[in-house]
């Protein structure tokens, strides 16, 4: 099975395009898509609202636009949701700047970088007034700060962790500051948030997954200096054995190429909550020429992360930004940037959802 549709298109609601795609499947098996609503250009600094549509029958339709964080003049960003599977909770992070903020003010202190959290319990019927948590997720020293963007992950120890970025300020005036991938988490179900560890330099946007023997893989996007090594081309891991507290040092996976964009990573099945055997689902635009996205690939691995034998082409034409997410009844849904003339980026503008299941992703040698 594989069906896919266009979820907003350029210009929809008098937006100029919607980006940044996040998706999280409720206990109640409810699909929230989150995107990030850019209103008058399209770019980065342009005023960005986040939508909201719930789909109530695994990705098959959606219900119409909900705004869950919006302010005028300003960024609201990087979503990044989260459900409490012991509270029901689900807390969305995401990261507020000024509109006019470019990224040399932000990274100059002009226009600061915050992070703020919104929940709701009613499965996204209706969301909280956003809090700031600015203070406890993010060091006085660092100039840009990003949430996800995409789905956060629960521990089986119910620490909640949401893989984040951030750049430091080493080279003021000179070049440009390095980028570090990093994981912050609430141990009391969201009430509070607080600053985990962080991946090695070069490292960027980043995507988690619990593995079955309890460590915790962190996927990053490769911003280190472009060197003419193939390894600059690929994804970095990282790995914590501590909930995320601290990481090992980074290593290139030569598996996953990549063009410098975000990618995706999600747990489908577990062998020991009778998922049959272990499997994991990574997406991203998979091919190693420095700007070139498209090529969307979806991948999966029955070892935890270490290897990837399946991959399926979702999307050959250009692509960006991906989220992925499990319905109950095992079929993945893939929420997707797809290159569309009017956008500001010839690699973004639309945002497209795919459905498929294990038959068409292993071209029938496996299914549930």
């Amino acid at each position: 099975m594989f069906e896919e549709y266009l979820l907003y298109r350029a210009g929809d609601g008098g937006y100029h395009e919607c980006r940044i795609p996040a998706l999280l499947t409720t206990e109640k098996g409810t699909v929230l898509a989150f995107n990030e609503a850019r209103k008058f250009t399209g770019r980065d600094t342009d005023q960005i609202d986040l939508f909201l549509r719930r789909s109530f029958d695994g990705g098959g339709s959606f219900a119409e636009v909900q705004v869950v964080a919006t302010e005028e003049g300003w960024v609201s960003g990087n979503p990044a949701p989260v459900q409490d599977r012991d509270t029901g909770t689900i807390w969305l992070l995401f990261c507020r700047n000024r509109m006019d903020g470019d990224e040399p003010e932000i990274s100059a202190g002009i226009a600061p970088r915050t992070v703020w959290v919104t929940s709701s319990d009613d499965d996204g019927a209706t969301w909280s007034e956003p809090r700031e948590i600015t203070g406890s997720v993010k060091r006085p020293d660092w100039s840009w700060y990003a949430t996800g963007p995409g789905h956060g992950i629960q521990l089986r120890s119910a620490r909640l962790v949401i893989a984040c970025d951030h750049r430091g300020m080493e080279f003021r005036d000179g070049p440009r500051d390095p980028d570090y991938s990093h994981v912050i988490y609430s141990d009391d179900h969201g009430a509070s948030w607080h600053l985990g560890g962080s991946a090695d330099r070069g490292t960027n946007e980043s995507t988690a997954v619990e593995t079955a023997d309890g460590w915790l893989y962190l996927n990053s996007r490769n911003q280190s200096p472009r060197k003419p090594s193939a390894a600059s081309f690929h994804r970095l891991v990282s790995w914590s054995c501590d909930g995320g507290s601290s990481f090992a040092p980074r290593v290139a996976d030569a598996a996953l190429p990549e063009p410098v964009c975000q990618a995706s990573v999600c747990r489908y099945s577990l062998a020991g909550d009778g998922g049959g055997r272990n499997r994991i689902l990574f997406s991203n635009p998979a091919n190693a020429t420095r700007g070139q996205r498209h090529h969307l690939t979806v991948r999966l691995s029955y070892d935890e992360c270490r290897t990837w034998p399946v991959a399926r082409v979702l999307c050959a034409e250009p692509a960006s930004y991906s989220d992925l997410c499990v319905t109950p009844d095992g079929t993945i849904c893939c929420l997707y940037e797809k290159g569309q003339e009017k956008g500001v980026s010839y690699y973004s503008g639309d945002i497209a959802c795919a459905r498929f299941d294990l038959d068409w992703l292993t071209d029938g040698h496996e299914r549930l």
